[in-house]
């Protein structure tokens, strides 16, 4: 069943329609931009959630560098039932709408054609440069490593961290006032509440959104790629796994909760690890086994945890932070081929939230609290830091709080406190 060419010629005309209303001078700079290589033979690959701004990360690129280029977006519903073997006749109607002499060709959620990695290498062989977008990590990831071998650049796009959200909302991140400190602070506040994720800075109706962004994953991603039959299993583990951030996953006890096997909810996770939803974070150990069973669960964006129904988040705001943290960590570590772990030898060692590492080597230990005025709570972080210095023979500690950013000495130690927001912009 061929695709009718003069459909697929129509779509791409009205994309292209929607390309010229960007104004690229208005978007906010992203880092993952100094990632591209777009002189380079290599394909750039761009990955992240749905809506963390990848079209639009890529659409900037180009506009800025002023390349001309060609545009198909497959993740349009009138371009669902595209087959590997239609897509020379999409490329006819790409040079048809845009010229036969573009060099570039951003293909947006590629994924959505079976096969299409043979399409992008012979287009890659023929000295045509490629740019593609996709939602799903392992789908791209692994068939990229098993048929573009070496042939690509990954970048990944996460929502707006908090330095581009206050970016966005035009919050100044430099003055020294009482004013500036104040506009932080709220800035701050609403960020770990709604989010990042761009298209809903402006909205009203979050809600709305974000509830469609969770269903398209769980139908689009996860339901039509993997055919699950019990949809609402997984919409309820979903929800379980957002409800319970920043926790060990406990899939012997969720598999009870919700009447089906271990198995089967540790498929549902890793589904939801490869849409980039849920991202998990391993034990620091030696023993592989360790390192895969004691897993805890994080979210993507802050907007997942109380913009949606049957949300019974915690509103407790630690935990918020330490999400935050630990997404902020993974923006930082993943073009600097660093690890993240946490910490907790046994059942009752205090734990350490965060231990970076080069290779098997710690290099900081980071602990996340939202109040350190309590003297219990101080003392309980910083002995944990403390005891995990010595164990893992590592000297770089900070507590990350939402305080004055100051150095203390104890037991020896030099402990970093650092006040939250700083952290974030990296001031």
């Amino acid at each position: 069943f061929m695709v009718d060419e003069k459909k697929i010629l129509r779509v791409i005309a009205e994309q292209q329609e929607y390309i010229k209303t960007f104004d690229y001078k208005k978007l906010v700079s992203r880092k993952e931009e100094n990632f591209f290589d777009l002189s380079s033979s290599l394909a750039q690959v761009v990955i992240g959630v749905r809506r963390s701004g990848k079209s639009t990360l890529c659409h900037k690129v180009l506009l800025q560098t002023g390349i001309n280029y060609g545009y198909v977006n497959f993740d349009d519903e009138r371009l669902f039932n595209i087959e590997t073997e239609d897509l020379n006749t999409v490329l006819s109607c790409v040079y048809q709408i845009y010229g036969t002499n573009i060099e570039y060709l951003f293909f947006d959620e590629v994924q959505n054609v079976d096969g299409w990695y043979l399409f992008v290498n012979r287009l890659l062989r023929s000295n045509l440069h490629i740019i593609v977008t996709g939602s799903n990590a392992k789908l791209l990831s692994g068939e990229l490593a098993t048929h573009l071998t070496g042939r690509y650049n990954e970048i990944k796009l996460f929502p707006f961290s908090f330095s581009e959200y206050c970016y966005f909302h035009n919050i100044d991140t430099k003055g020294i006032t009482t004013k500036a400190d104040a506009e932080r602070k709220r800035a701050f506040i609403d960020y770990i509440n709604e989010g990042g994720f761009p298209e809903t800075q402006n909205l009203s109706n979050k809600r709305g959104y974000i509830q469609s962004l969770i269903e398209a994953i769980i139908t689009k991603d996860i339901q039509k790629r993997f055919y699950i039959r019990h949809i609402d299993t997984l919409r309820k583990i979903t929800h379980h796994l957002i409800n319970n951030v920043c926790q060990e996953i406990n899939y012997k006890k969720t598999a009870e909760l919700f009447d089906v096997t271990d198995n089967t909810v540790k498929k549902y996770v890793d589904y939801l690890k490869q849409t980039f939803l849920v991202q998990t974070l391993s034990k620091h150990s030696f023993k592989s086994k360790e390192r895969l069973r004691n897993s805890k669960a994080y979210i993507i964006d802050p907007a997942l945890q109380n913009n949606r129904d049957n949300s019974f988040a915690s509103e407790n705001i630690g935990w918020r932070l330490e999400n935050v943290v630990f997404i902020e960590l993974l923006r930082r570590c993943a073009n600097e081929f660093l690890d993240v772990y946490y910490y907790k030898p046994n059942a009752r060692a205090k734990e350490v939230d965060f231990v970076i590492c080069n290779q098997n080597k710690a290099i900081e230990l980071i602990q996340v609290t939202y109040d350190i005025e309590k003297i219990e709570t101080f003392n309980r972080e910083v002995s944990s830091l403390i005891m995990a210095s010595a164990k893992l023979n590592c000297d770089k500690l900070t507590l990350i709080a939402f305080s004055d950013t100051k150095e203390l000495e104890i037991e020896g130690k030099i402990i970093h406190i650092v006040s939250a927001i700083e952290w974030l912009l990296e001031m």
